[in-house]
């Protein structure tokens, strides 16, 4: 089988330009080196590929002058780097690179944001373009299969998430031995590299809490009593979750109106299968009391990753009001309001009035089993 097109690639290609870095982020697993190989066979002149890994990609790249990166890249076109954040002063190096070389397109891969960011942001502002890539989107998914398969396989992708090779397998037991095996061989190798950052216990503990509240508004302080720290530490371990793409927060859409809830968060995964296997929850949908929970999740999460792949530039919240009245998703683009409840079953729901009342143009849409494809499929 070939490899899917990602999304993404068309972004890419459009950035690609001499004398200007390509960085390329995401979490483990999820396609990055594939990726990296598709625009590296669609590039018509000549490529190295280096990977970070490898101590002789750090012996090659170690003397940090112009005459030792010009004889490595003579006669090469396009220089890539794989797991680009485990070279030390790499921005630098890449600065150097393009400041000196002409000519040269230089594509570098992490995935570590905070961690390829810190060491390249910097030295690299004004020479860099950065592009996220995450699991699978249905709508790539949908060029391998048709709409049949699609609707058969919906609770597959609810369940087990559609990392690369999850949403490739058949057999539900290697699923589950592979989401296994990324959260606890994969999942926090970033965090815990990270300096002063050693207690892998109550990073997983956190990280088990923030999967059983998925689609809740969290409270740090609870959480800190719960795990025996400081809410301050609760924050620092989330925006460092976020930043290697395992979770990302919602926060509340509020226009300072005395009956809405305007500064607490939801915290959602990327990735459904990764979700459940910190939970350790794979039963199928029709044994489970979380699927309001799942669904909210699976849909919020492709519609993020369509609205990044497609540079739609939307902002994403949710809504509530201290009567506890509640819309799970508010979208906003060019200044216009569109908000979407979440419905596993055919039930409709109307909304709610102190909304209606407050936002008159703001559109409203149940999405439910009939029409999700329409929603996370949007303008493709």
């Amino acid at each position: 089988m070939q490899p899917i097109q990602r999304l993404i690639k068309t972004r890419i290609d459009k950035r690609l330009t001499p004398n200007k870095v390509i960085l390329l982020f995401g979490a483990r697993r999820v396609g990055k080196t594939i990726l990296m190989r598709q625009i590296i066979d669609s590039f018509t002149g000549k490529s190295l590929v280096l990977n970070g890994e490898d101590i002789n990609t750090l012996t090659l790249l170690e003397q940090q002058s112009i005459a030792n990166y010009r004889q490595l890249l003579n006669g090469i076109d396009l220089l890539a780097i794989d797991e680009a954040q485990n070279i030390p002063d790499i921005g630098k190096k890449l600065k150097l690179i393009v400041d000196e070389i002409q000519n040269i397109y230089v594509l570098a891969s992490g995935s570590s944001s905070f961690d390829l960011l810190n060491r390249a942001g910097e030295p690299l502002v004004g020479r860099s373009s950065s592009f996220m890539l995450f699991p699978f989107s249905q709508a790539e998914l949908s060029s391998i299969e048709n709409l049949l398969e699609t609707r058969e396989n919906l609770e597959s992708r609810i369940i087990y998430g559609s990392y690369p090779e999850v949403a490739l397998m058949t057999d539900n037991e290697e699923r589950k031995e592979y989401l296994r095996e990324i959260v606890n061989a994969y999942l926090l190798k970033d965090i815990l590299s990270v300096d002063g950052l050693k207690n892998s216990g109550k990073m997983k503990n956190l990280l088990r809490l923030i999967a059983f509240q998925t689609g809740n508004e969290v409270s740090y302080d609870e959480l800190g009593r719960q795990l025996g720290m400081s809410k301050n530490t609760v924050e620092k371990y989330l925006d460092l979750l976020s930043k290697v793409f395992v979770i990302y927060r919602l926060g509340t859409y509020s226009t300072n109106l005395r009956n809405e809830v305007s500064k607490t968060g939801k915290w959602y995964f990327y990735d459904n299968g990764i979700r459940n296997a910190m939970i350790g929850n794979f039963s199928p949908l029709a044994l489970r009391q979380d699927i309001g929970q799942l669904w909210e999740s699976y849909l919020i999460s492709e519609r993020i990753k369509q609205n990044y792949y497609l540079g739609l530039n939307k902002e994403f919240y949710f809504w509530r009001t201290y009567r506890g009245k509640e819309i799970d998703l508010v979208e906003i683009h060019d200044n216009e309001i569109h908000t979407f409840e979440f419905k596993w079953g055919n039930k409709m729901t109307k909304v709610p009035l102190a909304f209606a009342n407050n936002y008159p143009d703001a559109t409203f849409t149940v999405i439910n089993q009939n029409n999700y494809l329409e929603f996370i499929k949007q303008s493709i």
